[in-house]
């Protein structure tokens, strides 16, 4: 990257569990920095049951954007999807990024994947989220 700034990597953390959505939203409210405008990214597999406690910080937070991704396996049916949703959410990078998985099943080659090359060097993966 001549020219370029090097870019720190995005701080991301994969939830799993029925519960990930509320586990997120409520990351996200203990996470928000009193009058700072942190950018926050979340990308869900699957489409909401329910009220979905992320929709209402979405609406209430212009920083926190809601993406989904149609239900299937991340890793294995959805992964072309989640590239381009990927790629796009990293053009211009968030401070946080979370991904919602709706199982845990194949969640340690979904986190090879993010760590080999490109996203190894655009994402920090933290600890995981099970809820």
């Amino acid at each position: 990257m001549s020219g370029a700034a090097a870019r720190a990597p995005v701080p991301t953390w994969l939830a799993t569990g029925a519960g990930r959505e509320t586990a997120i939203a409520a990351r996200l409210a203990a996470a928000s920095p009193a009058g700072a405008a942190v950018s926050r990214v979340v990308i869900l597999e699957g489409m909401p049951t329910g009220l979905s406690p992320l929709a209402d910080l979405a609406d209430t937070s212009p920083s926190v954007q809601v993406l989904r991704i149609a239900p299937g396996c991340l890793h294995c049916s959805g992964n072309l999807v989640l590239r381009v949703t990927l790629n796009r959410v990293l053009r211009h990078p968030p401070q946080q990024l979370y991904i919602g998985l709706a199982s845990a099943e194949h969640l340690e080659l979904f986190r090879d994947f993010l760590q080999a090359a490109p996203y190894a060097a655009l994402l920090d993966l933290q600890a995981d989220l099970a809820a």
